[in-house]
């Protein structure tokens, strides 16, 4: 089977994944990606060569350039602390604890091959707490906690990673020129990353005032972006995993600007789900297209000292499931505890941390896709030609793994947070505050274009009556925020039958356009952008 023969099955298999979860919607997503790679290996035979330094190239880069963009910097910065407890403390607490009991649970597994492997379970991911989120009631701050945890340990778990492997392959480590490595590794990766995507902003501001702005062009550079920042730091010799990570939270800075068009946001963003929605697939897909040879291949390792390589494969993805937990639950426990100290110190409010909390902060730690890439990243071979250690072992243990946080995940947060009080009064006071502030926004903003039409010698009735009626829009969320109670539910109900009365007028109108266009009654050009000018509205209504 040639090499687009396969791509294309992958991207079949990704998209079948989706309808699938839509009709069982109780099954983590991942699940099906790697059961479908798992059928199709079996019986339609496809097998994919994995080179690591492409692997790596081709779907990392994006991944964490979009989680860098994406998260919530006002959130990273209040929960700095706590955030990066778990991204760096907790990374190193895992490395070194897990690669010693790894070490000790598998002898033929050396050492540095145990703190690789540990190095790429560390990182947790991002978008599985989000869809496991979104079934869970888990509060929003713990969410965003997590997601920072999840932007910053894939960075630090995945230079880990990097100083294993170099360990492994040369035979030789030294503390003082590891520090010295990591110190330029992350100064340069972070810096090479800032200055690509400021750089382009630059440009592109440049050039969007004076030429215009072509959506298009937009979009593809965007693609573009977190690829060159990784291949600028690793033609410098530096991480080009920071590099992808920090050019995607300087993108958010960039885009605060507001200079790019509305039409580039939205098809960027629609752009940009699908690239994260294709990349996370394969992946999965391809740990599936691989899990039965692994499987047989880790076994035959073990079988070779004459035991049962099944069971024994069984136990060591047991104990270091259990092993990553209770790391993750004593880190959190000391952190909590040591946070509890230290406001108590400074006389600070303090709370004691809770079982439950500290243990939904434990089994919320979810594997994904960056630890999967990661470790499909580890050499074939060594420096002298020789085969890389318990590599088929390190890989069907990381893999396992990640399957057995998700489904454990999905069954045990549920059971953690029934009944728990949530309360995100907080988000929706600073939601409120930010609708209010754009709405006086709004309507100084089309008082002023309504007198600069007025001096135009427009008409002067027809201005004055449309400008009623937008500035009205505006002004019934400003007085309805001086009501209380019943007034303000009031206001809030009607808002919400107004959004549900447009929508079924836009979807109206949409049908019709089609009914025309199937008719012949209206051109092909005309139904497009009429129906994108509803598709543009219906989405600001669904928002």
């Amino acid at each position: 089977m040639d090499t687009t023969t396969i791509v294309l099955l992958m991207l079949l298999l990704v998209v079948a994944s989706g309808l699938i979860v839509r009709v069982i919607p109780w099954m983590p997503l991942p699940l099906i990606q790697i059961f479908l790679g798992a059928v199709i290996s079996t019986f339609v035979g496809f097998h994919v060569t994995l080179l690591p330094s492409v692997f790596f190239l081709l779907l990392l880069p994006p991944l964490l350039f979009l989680d860098g963009w994406r998260i919530p910097k006002m959130s990273m910065i209040r929960d700095r602390w706590p955030i990066l407890a778990l991204a760096v403390g907790l990374v190193v607490f895992t490395v070194v604890g897990m690669g010693y009991l790894l070490h000790w649970m598998i002898p033929k597994m050396p050492l540095t091959v145990a703190f690789a492997l540990a190095a790429v379970l560390s990182p947790t991911d991002a978008v599985a707490v989000s869809s496991i989120a979104k079934r869970v009631r888990i509060p929003e701050r713990m969410v965003r906690i997590l997601e920072g945890e999840s932007l910053l340990n894939d960075a630090s778990g995945l230079v880990c990673l990097r100083f294993a492997v170099a360990a492994t392959l040369t035979g030789a480590f030294n503390l003082a020129d590891a520090v010295a490595t990591f110190s330029w590794l992350a100064v340069g990766g972070i810096m090479t990353g800032i200055m690509v995507t400021l750089s382009w902003g630059y440009v592109k501001n440049w050039v969007a005032r004076r030429y215009g702005e072509e959506t298009g062009t937009e979009v593809l550079i965007s693609l573009l972006i977190p690829f060159g920042a990784y291949l600028a730091a690793e033609h410098l010799e530096c991480s080009g995993i920071l590099a992808a990570v920090s050019a995607g939270m300087a993108m958010s800075y960039v885009e605060r600007s507001g200079q790019a068009l509305a039409l580039t946001r939205v098809r960027r963003t629609a752009v940009w789900n699908t690239i994260q929605f294709a990349i996370n697939g394969i992946i999965f897909v391809l740990l599936g297209q691989q899990w039965p040879s692994l499987t047989q291949r880790a076994s035959k390792i073990l079988s070779k000292a004459g035991e049962n390589g099944e069971w024994l494969l069984a136990m060591h993805v047991g104990v270091t499931f259990l092993g990553l937990i209770l790391l993750r639950f004593i880190w959190v426990w000391i952190s909590l505890h040591f946070a509890n100290f230290y406001n108590r110190i400074r006389q600070r409010k303090q709370s004691k941390p809770s079982f439950r909390l500290i243990a939904v902060m434990s089994f919320a730690g979810v594997r994904g896709a960056i630890t999967l890439a990661g470790i499909l990243t580890l050499p074939i071979v060594l420096n002298n030609g020789a085969p890389f250690p318990a590599r088929d072992l390190a890989i069907f243990i990381a893999a396992s793994v990640t399957v057995l946080s998700i489904v454990v995940a999905s069954v045990v947060l549920p059971i953690l947070m029934r009944g728990a009080k949530i309360f995100n009064d907080s988000h929706d006071a600073i939601e409120e505050k930010a609708r209010l502030a754009a709405a006086k926004a709004a309507l100084m903003a089309i008082e002023e274009e309504q007198h600069r039409l007025m001096n135009e010698n427009k008409n002067i009735d027809l201005l004055a009556q449309a400008g009623a009626e937008m500035m009205s829009i505006y002004q019934r969320r400003l007085d309805a925020e001086n009501e209380n109670g019943i007034g303000k539910e009031d206001f809030r109900r009607r808002e919400s039958v107004e959004r549900q009365l447009r929508l079924a007028g836009l979807r109206a109108e949409r049908s019709e356009l089609f009914r025309m266009a199937r008719a012949k009654e209206i051109d092909d050009n005309i139904a497009h952008k009429l129906i994108r000018e509803i598709d543009l509205i219906e989405y600001r209504y669904s928002l």
